[in-house]
């Protein structure tokens, strides 16, 4: 599945090139003939993951204004439509999990499903009509996910659950109007939320085999339906590091969400795990191609993730790359960082990786650095930029897992 996605996305790519190529090459007076210029490299663009509390008026006169996509409960139909009178370029998903379904109050009223589901499929539908698509253990009993009570893993892996999953949400979203989805759990392993494993499997490895096997299909299925449709289909896809092209597979119809973006090894004392295995190379191509959605999001518990995590953002800039910081564990407030107004404009170079390991980025209006490693590093920023509180910089001591945001003098 992956070679496949992967070959897709390549020969479009290529077959774009020639025809760019032969097109400027063949026409009378080529060098003066206009051609649209690619989609500029700009400083990351915000996004609201609002899945918390629904939002108020006054969240949305906010959210209007700040974000370029905002992610919705599906409940939440009227904000999404205020949304739109206010800002109509915003880009408005519905969030579905792929992997579970749910029977806490809210998902189910009583003994029925709620008319509007954070999944794909109810409750008591399948417990009614398809109890076989309920996951089992190998002692027989269903998995409810550690930590989030009356959260129940679905069998993936099976066609008929994919297809009814898939219709259901594709006609949701295209009757309600929603821009497209954010599908949650795209992941790599259950052990985040249990330890069991699967009936017919023999350990941990061959479960998490199988569930990933299944959702690769699942997403084909899922994301080729939204496409027709002329849906967004975003996948909150999980600890890609570990597999390589598992993100660029998985991210090749509009993009896909990264919930851990700039987390830290060891407890909190390491590198960043972003920067480690294949991802932030495939991070890297996506949002050069410019053609598809980076949502990022970075848990912040002080200063030093807020800096690391927006300016490893401002490294990937492109188009459509946009960042949040993360407060709280429930996301319950619209997010807002100082750093998204410090103006850095258009990225003018590339992301460079120097020999210390720190990897920096030039912008018309400022400059950025992460030091993904484990020790501290120094390095040497242009001359006459200051930091975000407008004193001056010369030199910038990088501690271990940080980043560094730095701006031309205001007027």
């Amino acid at each position: 599945m992956q070679a496949q996605s992967l070959n897709r996305r390549w020969r479009g790519v290529l077959a774009g090139v020639a025809a760019l190529v032969l097109v400027v090459s063949c026409a009378p007076g080529w060098a003066t003939n206009t051609v649209a210029p690619p989609p500029k490299p700009l400083a990351p663009c915000a996004w609201w993951y609002g899945i918390g509390e629904p939002p108020t008026a006054a969240d949305l006169e906010v959210a209007a204004k700040r974000y370029d996509v905002v992610v919705l409960n599906a409940t939440e139909t009227a904000a999404m439509r205020k949304l739109r009178e206010l800002n109509p370029k915003i880009k408005v998903l519905v969030y579905k999990d792929l992997s579970s379904t749910r029977n806490y109050p809210g998902a189910v009223h009583g003994n029925t499903d709620a008319t509007w589901l954070p999944s794909g499929i109810g409750y008591y539908a399948a417990q009614t009509k398809h109890p076989d698509w309920f996951a089992l253990d190998n002692t027989g009993g269903r998995i409810e996910w550690r930590g989030y009570p009356k959260h129940w893993q679905m069998t993936v892996w099976t066609v008929a659950y994919q297809q009814a999953w898939t219709t259901a949400v594709t006609e949701e979203v295209t009757k309600q109007g929603w821009d497209g989805i954010l599908a949650d759990n795209d992941f790599n392993s259950l052990r985040h939320y249990s330890s069991a494993v699967l009936a017919g499997t023999a350990n941990a490895e061959e479960t998490d085999r199988k569930l990933r096997d299944g959702l690769d299909a699942f997403l084909t299925m899922v994301g080729e339906s939204l496409e027709k449709a002329g849906k967004m289909f975003v996948p909150n896809v999980s600890e890609t590091r570990l597999i390589p092209g598992r993100w660029t597979a998985h991210s090749r119809f509009s993009g896909a969400m990264e919930e851990n973006f700039g987390f830290r090894d060891d407890g909190g004392t390491g590198e960043l795990l972003t920067f480690q295995g294949n991802e932030w190379e495939e991070l890297r191509a996506q949002a050069a191609l410019g053609e598809s959605w980076l949502l990022l999001l970075t848990r912040t518990r002080g200063a030093r993730e807020e800096r690391a995590g927006y300016a490893s953002a401002a490294l990937l800039a492109g188009p459509h790359t946009c960042w949040t910081p993360a407060t709280t564990a429930t996301y319950l407030n619209p997010e807002w960082s100082k750093l998204q107004d410090s103006g850095l404009g258009e990225a003018v170079d590339a992301a460079t990786r120097q020999p210390t390991g720190v990897w920096t980025r030039q912008f018309t209006n400022g400059w950025v650095a992460v030091n993904p490693t484990s020790v501290a590093v120094s390095v040497t920023p242009p001359a006459g930029l200051v930091d975000p509180a407008g004193n001056p910089v010369s030199q910038v001591d990088l501690a271990a897992a940080d980043g560094s945001v730095l701006v031309k003098p205001a007027g």
